[in-house]
């Protein structure tokens, strides 16, 4: 049932190489590719909750496989995430004010160029 939970056990840092990857597990989800290779797996499954969520889907698992390959295609890192390991995000309930009042610089600018605009389109009728 949970495919890259069990095979992720196969692959052994600086032992296994590219190939053993493709093997096992195919080829990955997506591919990265700066100073060395980085090959992302991605497992998801969700199910439709009961009547009483209203038809909200609900997360089974959320597993992710992220692995180092060096140039010489040996694996040098893994890194197995499940959905235990997902952050909760916390949003700021804080919001900006306004930098400028009515006796500001910047209030005056805007509300001069306001009225040359108003006046051009009143000279134009």
């Amino acid at each position: 049932m949970h495919f890259l939970e069990k095979k992720h056990h196969k692959l052994s840092v600086n032992t296994s190489n590219s190939n053993d990857i493709l093997d096992l597990f195919g080829p990955p989800s997506t591919k990265s590719t700066f100073d060395k290779d980085l090959w992302i797996y991605i497992e998801r499954a969700t199910t439709s909750s009961k009547l009483s969520r209203l038809g909200k889907k609900t997360l089974l698992k959320n597993n992710v496989l992220i692995l180092e390959i060096d140039n010489m295609g040996i694996l040098t890192e893994k890194i197995f995430l499940n959905k235990d390991d997902m952050n909760d995000l916390n949003f700021s309930k804080a919001y900006t004010e306004m930098a400028y009042t009515k006796q500001s610089y910047i209030y005056d600018f805007l509300s001069s160029v306001r009225k040359k605009i108003n006046s051009a389109t009143k000279q134009k009728k």
